[in-house]
């Protein structure tokens, strides 16, 4: 699926189910809040601490997919094409690193 029908699919689903947008600082604290979720998982599953019992059953997807849903609402509310401007960080990353980590050798 493109970011731009991923845009549409959860403005629709916000004017749907959703009422309204909550504002941008109030979607900001959500999308802290859920990366906070996700790097819990990350450091206690894949890290140095010790999962919870509570934890074990946590999806990680789940909570990824939570990012990209506030993330997507952040980018709506603010105007801002996902697609567009995606596609030129890419060709940006593209051109600035083209051979960059295939020289560093912390990497082999």
């Amino acid at each position: 699926m493109e970011l731009k029908n991923a845009q549409k699919i959860v403005d629709t689903w916000i004017k749907k189910h959703g009422v309204r947008y909550f504002n941008e600082l109030t979607n900001m604290a959500q999308l802290t809040e859920e990366v906070g979720e996700v790097a819990r998982i990350i450091a206690r599953r894949y890290g140095e601490q010790s999962e919870k019992e509570s934890d074990k059953n946590k999806d990680l997807g789940e909570e990824l997919a939570d990012v990209i849903f506030v993330v997507l609402c952040l980018a709506n509310q603010t105007g801002v094409d996902l697609q567009e401007a995606f596609d030129e960080k890419m060709k940006l990353k593209t051109k600035r690193d083209y051979d960059r980590h295939h020289n560093n050798d912390k990497l082999k």
